[in-house]
């Protein structure tokens, strides 16, 4: 039976390399699906979470992962040699920045060592982790062909970005669309296959993997700059004393040719942060630079200190001081209702407070604890005391299991750079927006 007939028929054992936010729910609706899967990770505490049925990712069921690994369609391992295997084994690594914005290809090229050194014929190869164009064929076929096999034709290998937004109730891996580019049409054609028996969605193809690590690129490039451009509006508006969340809602009436998004402290996440710079570093090699990206980060990056100079702004009105004044920030995580931490604004935003001195406490039901510097932040429980004896309450995250009409009515001074309180029918006098 050829790789083509074992996907179709579901008797494909796929690899799932990295068992992250994109991994595992991958790991986990292939094995539903009725494949046998092995993840693969370097962490051990992940591996054995796995196998004894433990769930650390929010947009995975619980029962489901538990019910999958009892029937032995899933297990978890940091033995690459398993890899031998596999029939298809799919990249799912993270793809972060250096501290210079230059991409850091350390784990996707670390993952397709370890497959290359066990790769065999008629096997299908897939990179999901975010990357600049040319990736998939400039770095990773280079390296699996080492072995004399040739991509696209004794192996395949595609390029499929992950497009996962952690907390959506509506759109989770088993029914987003998913976008495939392989090296040659038979790559394109078992990608195409393995991912329509596991989606309810459409699999839609492209010409090779560059247009399908540009589509990736691009769908963040649009979120970062539109994105800044309603920060930048933000702070002009503020200037002109001008309520920029009641400008979004009346131009978003408009049924066509206007599409509302909304300021806040940063942007966070895996993806919006750092997907467009590795645009940014490739374009400079085809001697360009991408303008309206690097401006766009520059504004979204300093959206946190301007958090930190309006809330200063509010106590000198009230005659305080942010060195020593206690501040409340309602929010750790980088959106609301998750506990992912990646990339946080509001880490950003409690750097600037702690260099100016004040006393920050932070609040996070979603977050019990967190590193940092050299230590760990344990996280507050929300008390009518807390709220009382703060000189400020900044609410950096909008989680929704907060009463933040008591939030309003216990402190003296509310910063609200969500507009989560827009709803809410009391006296916000004591109110101050982004």
């Amino acid at each position: 039976m050829n790789l083509y007939e074992k996907i179709t028929s579901r008797t494909a054992k796929i690899g799932v390399i990295g068992l992250g936010y994109v991994g595992l729910p991958l790991a986990v609706e292939k094995a539903k699906a009725g494949f046998t899967v092995i993840g693969f990770d370097i962490q051990e505490n992940k591996v054995d979470m796995v196998n004894k049925g433990i769930n650390y990712i929010g947009d995975v069921v619980n029962a489901e992962l538990e019910e999958i690994v009892k029937s032995g369609k899933l297990k978890a391992t940091n033995n690459f040699d398993f890899i031998k295997e596999c029939d298809a084994v799919m990249i799912c690594v993270p793809t972060p920045l250096d501290k210079f914005k230059q991409p850091d290809l350390t784990y996707v090229v670390n993952s397709t060592e370890e497959v290359g050194k066990r790769i065999h014929s008629d096997m299908l190869v897939v990179l999901e982790s975010t990357t600049y164009p040319g990736t998939t064929e400039e770095v990773m076929v280079p390296i699996l062909e080492r072995t004399g096999l040739k991509a696209g034709t004794d192996f395949y290998v595609a390029f499929s970005p992950e497009r996962v937004d952690p907390g959506n109730i509506k759109f989770k891996t088993k029914n987003t669309p998913k976008v495939v580019g392989g090296v040659g049409p038979d790559s394109t054609r078992h990608a195409k296959a393995l991912y329509e028996s596991v989606l309810d969605a459409e699999v839609f193809v492209v010409s090779s993997p560059k247009e399908a690590e540009m589509a990736k690129i691009l769908e963040n490039s649009f979120r970062i700059v539109n994105i800044a451009f309603i920060n930048e509006m933000a702070v002009v508006a503020k200037k002109m004393n001008i309520n920029i969340w009641e400008v979004i809602d009346a131009a978003a009436t408009k049924p066509f040719g206007f599409m509302p998004f909304y300021p806040g402290p940063g942007v966070g996440g895996h993806c919006i942060p750092i997907d467009p710079f590795y645009l940014t570093y490739k374009a400079r090699q085809y001697d360009y630079h991408t303008k309206l990206i690097e401006m766009s980060g520059e504004i979204n990056d300093a959206m946190p200190e301007y958090v930190v100079e309006k809330l200063m702004e509010a106590l000198n009105e009230k005659k305080k001081c942010l060195n020593g004044a206690k501040i409340v920030m309602l929010g750790i995580a980088y959106k609301n209702d998750i506990e992912d931490m990646r990339e946080s604004p509001a880490l950003k935003v409690l750097e600037h407070l702690e260099k100016r001195g004040a006393d920050v406490t932070v609040v996070d039901s979603w977050v019990p604890q967190f590193r940092w510097n050299d230590g760990i932040i344990k996280t507050e429980k929300i008390t009518d005391e807390l709220l009382s004896s703060a000189d400020a309450v900044v609410i950096t995250t909008g989680h929704t299991n907060v009463d933040y009409e008591n939030v309003i009515k216990k402190a003296d001074i509310v910063f609200d750079t969500k507009n989560i309180t827009k709803k809410l029918n009391c006296d916000k006098s004591n109110v101050i927006l982004l």
